[in-house]
């Protein structure tokens, strides 16, 4: 409705300004006629009835041509708005790209888009003013014109005929006249003779005395007609070009300045419709200079740092180990892996028992985000803010509840005051569902607050020096996961983390080790089952994670480093079936048919582990949809 408006709106101004202009081309134009009201085609070209013809065809075909350059400018309006309504829409942030419109290079990046799509509402407007005004106003006049042109020139042909028929019965009248003017002489000549010569009877000289007579008759006839046909011709001809040829030719300029006239009409009028929305377009350029200038690349920073802040607290000091006052029983631990700057050696072909977990585990959390209802296999910022936004969400459904339950309680004491307006038993029952419906939304906001506040309770004491102090016992270091868990050294350390805030909890790490001393492996065409995120990771011996020697690490001592893994062996190959775009960290990308090999099955998450050579990095290593392959397994 607002594109309507904006269009009638424009449409009306473009008519009240051409006409403004019709009516100065007018007083022009009639001026320029008073002071050359004596130069008219009727006198000045009153003998170029062809040329006349001729001109005035080529003046409408001019008008016709800029009938049809209208048209192709109004194509290439519309192609252009279309085209840039599909930019606005293909460049539209896509929804798994929302969670970035806070950064204001992303906000300005729409207001941009927003800005170019009434750019193109523009365009149409010109585009369809152009179409009903301009190019219909032309049509009409070069109809017009030519209905007129053709009226003149059948008068004109009518008349140049009516001319040619008299000049023609002229010739006949003088030629008869000559005629009989010379037989009229040659009678007389011969009764001349006749009556001079003797030997002739008075009959036969009275015989060519009324011959002289005769054809001198004919011969006064024949002149009187002549006369009579040449006075006829004359006032014909004076008519002609004096009256009747001139008012064709006057026509025929009339038309033709018409013609001309309207030209310069449309072509001011074309101008002024880009005029109309020239102010429109002048403020949509500055929206988005307004929006370029809202950009704040400080902002931006900080927003990164609020978004992606753990809340851990970088690593202290790597102690000096003194060998000399070590027990020389012992043999020497290194911690140094502790230092959480683990990093995935996908193509080298190793990689770290962390990051092959959060390999799997990060395809699905990029897509379903957190898979904890506590969020706490977050870093602690993130996890504190995610609370934040679910408390949020479900005090807003609180609120709205609360209202929903107050108006049923309002609409029952009306019922129950004056029972013809309704039944109070029918409300009863909403009533009742939705003070279930607001109880669970409170036990739900009550969970998350409980949530929260653990939350903020485990990062001061994080924060603490006493927790500084605990990461330092004993001369080893306590290592930091990604999610904000701390495994230590001392049995003691574990103990004192949230069950929920460690990736490799102390229960975990004894069950593991518990299984492997029984003699138990829990391989799955080489993969274990992952207790963070239900997953899959490599089969590869990992020290710490419940797998490989039972003696490489004692029970009761959690030390957490990275490990390097052996090039897995292939369970078999696979075709891909489709392609695939990695969107994901962990993932790969793929091409229609392309052939790899399977180094780990699906464990039921749709995703299947593969390699494929490479020619600089040696081989790459990722995860791919199950769906989008075909595999062939060894026997």
């Amino acid at each position: 409705m607002v594109v309507v408006a904006i269009i009638a709106w424009q449409t009306d101004q473009a008519k009240a300004a051409q006409q403004q202009k019709l009516a100065e081309s007018e007083s022009a134009a009639a001026a320029a006629s008073s002071s050359n009201n004596k130069m008219s085609w009727g006198t000045e070209l009153w003998d170029q009835y062809d040329n006349l013809s001729i001109h005035t065809n080529k003046g409408i075909e001019v008008l016709d041509k800029y009938a049809n350059f209208l048209r192709d400018r109004v194509a290439i309006e519309t192609e252009y708005a279309g085209k840039l309504r599909r930019l606005v829409k293909n460049y539209q942030p896509k929804k798994k790209e929302e969670e970035d419109n806070e950064f204001t290079s992303r906000q300005a990046f729409r207001n941009l888009l927003k800005e170019v799509g009434d750019l193109a509402g523009q365009r149409e407007v010109v585009s369809e003013t152009l179409q009903t005004q301009i190019i219909h106003g032309v049509t009409v006049l070069s109809k017009t014109l030519r209905e007129d042109r053709k009226k003149c020139l059948t008068d004109g042909t009518m008349l140049q005929q009516t001319l040619s028929a008299q000049l023609s019965a002229l010739e006949r009248a003088k030629r008869n006249y000559d005629k009989a003017y010379r037989d009229s002489e040659k009678a007389v000549d011969n009764y001349k003779k006749a009556d001079m010569d003797l030997n002739l009877s008075r009959a036969e000289v009275e015989r060519y005395k009324n011959i002289m007579t005769s054809k001198i008759q004919q011969s006064d006839d024949a002149k009187n007609e002549y006369a009579n046909q040449l006075q006829k011709t004359n006032n014909l001809q004076q008519q002609h070009y004096g009256i009747l040829l001139p008012a064709v030719f006057n026509r025929l300029q009339e038309l033709d300045e018409k013609r001309t006239r309207g030209i310069r009409e449309f072509i001011i009028g074309a101008a002024d419709v880009e005029s109309s929305v020239a102010p429109i377009i002048a403020r949509c350029m500055e929206g988005i200079v307004k929006a370029g200038e809202s950009i704040n690349e400080k902002e931006d920073s900080l927003k990164v740092i609020e978004r992606y802040q753990s809340g851990f607290t970088p690593p202290t000091d790597i102690p000096f180990e003194d060998l000399s006052k070590m027990d020389p029983s012992v043999a020497p631990q290194s911690n140094y892996s502790s230092v959480p700057y683990n990093h995935l050696t996908i193509k080298g072909g190793t990689l770290t028992a962390a990051k092959l977990k959060k390999a799997r585990g990060g395809i699905l959390n990029s897509i379903f985000g957190s898979n904890k209802e506590d969020f706490s296999d977050l870093p602690p910022n993130q996890q504190r803010k995610k609370l934040q936004a679910k408390i949020a969400e479900l005090q807003h459904k609180v609120d709205q509840e609360t209202n929903t339950r107050d108006g049923l309680m309002k609409m029952k004491i009306v019922y129950e005051a004056n029972s013809s307006l309704g039944n109070p038993m029918t409300v009863e029952g909403q009533l009742n569902e939705s003070e279930h419906e607001l109880d669970k939304l409170k036990m739900s906001l009550k969970k998350y607050q409980g949530f929260l506040d653990k939350a903020n309770q485990l990062q001061v004491a994080n924060n603490s020096p006493q927790s500084n102090r605990n990461q330092l016992q004993n001369g080893h270091r306590t290592s930091r996961h990604s999610n904000g868990s701390a495994s230590a050294d001392d049995h003691h350390d574990a103990d004192d983390q949230p069950d929920d805030a460690g990736s490799l909890s102390r229960s975990d790490s004894e069950d593991n080790v518990a299984q492997i001393q029984n003699g138990h492996n829990n391989n799955n065409n080489g993969s274990s089952a992952s207790p963070e995120s239900g997953l899959g990771t490599s089969h590869t011996s990992l020290p710490g994670s419940g797998q490989g020697s039972a003696n490489e690490n004692p029970i009761g001592e959690e030390t957490s480093y990275e490990a390097e893994v052996e090039m897995l062996q292939p369970l078999g190959t696979c075709r891909a079936l489709y392609p695939f775009e990695a969107t994901s960290e962990g993932s790969i990308p793929m091409s229609e048919g392309e052939e790899l090999q399977v180094i780990e099955n699906d464990q039921g998450d749709g995703w299947t582990r593969v390699r494929r050579a490479n020619n600089t990095n040696g081989w790459d290593e990722g995860f791919v949809p199950t769906s989008y392959i075909e595999c062939t397994l060894f026997a």
